[in-house]
């Protein structure tokens, strides 16, 4: 596997050539000290995988994602120095297609050889997602592994009902839904659609994003920043909420259950997208009884389009991402491959028909 180190800081640099050189299979294509740099070395010998770090003068890390996603797309990681610090750049470059973000290993005695391990397994799952997986890099399973199946879900069954249980809403007092699927460049889209919408919209919106879950809290805030909607990571037992956004928070599922209340589940286990939109999709076509809107956005793979299809044919309105609109083509065009998407539309669209399909619901009622 070919990876570039993008990285003004010698010492930075220093860490990360050790780290890659002392792992079979891994090897160094080349080294760039700034956004321009990489721009031009990536057009002239793009790598399988980009070490990207956020912070450089000049040009930094984000505008570097942006444009070389823009002319000559690859796999980005971003290693900083501090991913907690620096959140909000780190989900500007999600944005723009960067995969996944970790912290740069320490060279010397204050070193911290997690990082480092911590790095090696980032780089081992997203050798899968890529296909350049080598039977000597071993990852545990993470959120947002990849593999190339085509693994089929079947929603997770309700759970015996306790005395304790919530009872499920009635008919009449489910609030209208919007439920939003997304992966690569998935941050952008959202915060497209999410801006647009005004401060007493009123429906409830799920939002499941390929995110590991330590960025939850952190997405969670940086969306917090983009609507006038509150945004919030879902607790075991939410309900969906009127004029609420609820952002899926751990690396297991999130499903609705009988009684309409979240939960996250394990299983499948061996399903490679975690959480994974298909379950979502499917708990909600097995329990939400209404007829409501289901949106898949950007991101590689296929996740969410079997789910989809099968809102889709429960009477549900379901929107697609259009390919030109996308940072990465593969699950909008699952979907649309299975005919699951009414219709096809940017982001900017999808807002435009999610605030007019609730107007014309509510002023029905």
């Amino acid at each position: 596997m070919r990876i570039a180190i993008v990285n003004d800081m010698p010492m930075a640099v220093e860490a990360l050539r050790r780290a890659l050189m002392n792992t079979p299979d891994l090897d160094i294509a080349w080294i760039a000290q700034s956004g321009a740099d990489a721009i031009a070395q990536c057009a002239k010998d793009k790598p399988d995988l980009i070490l990207m770090d956020l912070l450089m003068p000049g040009m930094d890390g984000v505008e570097t994602t942006r444009q070389i996603m823009q002319n000559t797309p690859c796999a980005i990681l971003i290693v900083t120095a501090s991913v907690a610090s620096n959140v909000g750049k780190v989900f500007d470059a999600m944005g723009y297609g960067a995969l996944d973000a970790v912290d740069t290993p320490v060279l010397g005695v204050q070193g911290n050889a997690s990082a480092t391990l911590t790095l090696l397994s980032k780089i081992a799952t997203l050798s899968k997602l890529i296909g350049k997986f080598s039977q000597s890099a071993k990852a545990p399973p993470v959120a947002y592994t990849h593999k190339s199946a085509s693994a089929r879900i079947t929603p997770p069954s309700a759970p015996t009902a306790h005395a304790s249980s919530p009872q499920p809403l009635n008919h009449s007092s489910r609030p209208p839904l919007i439920a939003i699927g997304s992966s690569t460049g998935g941050p952008k889209a959202l915060a497209v659609i999410l801006s647009r919408l005004p401060a007493d919209f009123g429906a409830a919106i799920a939002i499941v994003q390929h995110v590991d879950q330590q960025f939850s809290d952190g997405l969670v805030d940086w969306l917090n920043q983009q609507t006038p909607l509150p945004v919030r990571r879902v607790k075991v037992g939410d309900r969906l909420e009127k004029g609420t956004v609820l952002v899926a928070g751990t690396n297991d599922h999130l499903s609705l259950r009988a009684d309409l209340t979240l939960h996250y589940v394990k299983e499948p286990a061996d399903y490679p997208y975690r959480p994974s939109v298909d379950v979502f999709f499917k708990s909600l076509a097995q329990h939400w009884s209404h007829q409501e809107t289901a949106v898949l956005l950007t991101g590689m793979g296929q996740d969410g389009a079997e789910g989809l299809s099968t809102l889709r044919s429960r009477g549900w309105h379901t929107i697609a991402q259009d390919k030109e609109s996308s940072v990465v083509y593969g699950m909008p065009k699952a979907a649309a491959e299975l005919n699951a998407a009414v219709e096809i539309l940017s982001p900017e669209a999808i807002a435009n028909v999610i605030i007019r399909r609730l107007k014309l619901r509510t002023s029905r009622t």
